[in-house]
C-alpha cells in the first residue's frame, strides 16, 4: 500500500473550512427557509431545478443526475412533495416509459414566495461575509472545481506546473 500524500496545514485549513462550512451554511439557510416558508433546504434545491426547466419539468433520471442523488433518494423526495401538491409525477412528453417531475402550481407559489426570504438568508449567512475579492475568488475557485467534476480540464494547481 502507499504511502498517503497528507494534507499539510494550509490544504487542511483549506478542506476542512470547506466542509464545515458547506454544512453550517446548508443548516443556517435550512432553519431560515423552515422558519419563514415551511420549506427544507432540500425542497428548495428541487422545486428551483425545476423552475430553472423549460414547462418547469424535468425526467426524474436527470433531475437526479442534476441533484447528484441517487434515484432512490429523488424517488422518496418526490413522493413526499407530491403529498404536499408541490410536485407531479408525470408521464415523460418524450418516452412513456420514464417519468417526469413538474412542478405545480402549488410549487410554483411556494418557491415564489420563499425566494425573497432565500436570498436575504443567502447574503446573510454567505454574500455579506465576504468582500468582494472575496467573493470573485471564491466564484473562480468554484468554477473551476465544477469544471473538473463535471469533466472538464482540471485547472493548473501548483503540483500541476
Amino acid at each position: 500500500m502507499a504511502i498517503p500524500d497528507w494534507l499539510d496545514e494550509t490544504e487542511s485549513r483549506a478542506w476542512k473550512g470547506y466542509v464545515l462550512t458547506r454544512d453550517r451554511l446548508a443548516a443556517a439557510i435550512g432553519r431560515d427557509l423552515a422558519r419563514e416558508s415551511d420549506l427544507t433546504f432540500v425542497e428548495y434545491h428541487v422545486l428551483a431545478s425545476l423552475h430553472s426547466t423549460p414547462q418547469h419539468r424535468m425526467g426524474l433520471s436527470e433531475l437526479a443526475d442534476t441533484l447528484q442523488w441517487s434515484q432512490s433518494r429523488l424517488s422518496h423526495q418526490i413522493t413526499r412533495m407530491e403529498r404536499r401538491k408541490l410536485v407531479a409525477r408525470e408521464s415523460a412528453t418524450r418516452d412513456a416509459r420514464c417519468s417526469d417531475a413538474v412542478l405545480t402550481e402549488t410549487g410554483l407559489e411556494t418557491l415564489r414566495n420563499a425566494a425573497p426570504g432565500h436570498i436575504a438568508s443567502v447574503r446573510k449567512h454567505f454574500i455579506d461575509n465576504l468582500d468582494d475579492a472575496q467573493l470573485a475568488t471564491l466564484a473562480d475557485t468554484f468554477d473551476t472545481l465544477l469544471k473538473y467534476l463535471t469533466g472538464g480540464e482540471p485547472g493548473p494547481s501548483p503540483q500541476n506546473t
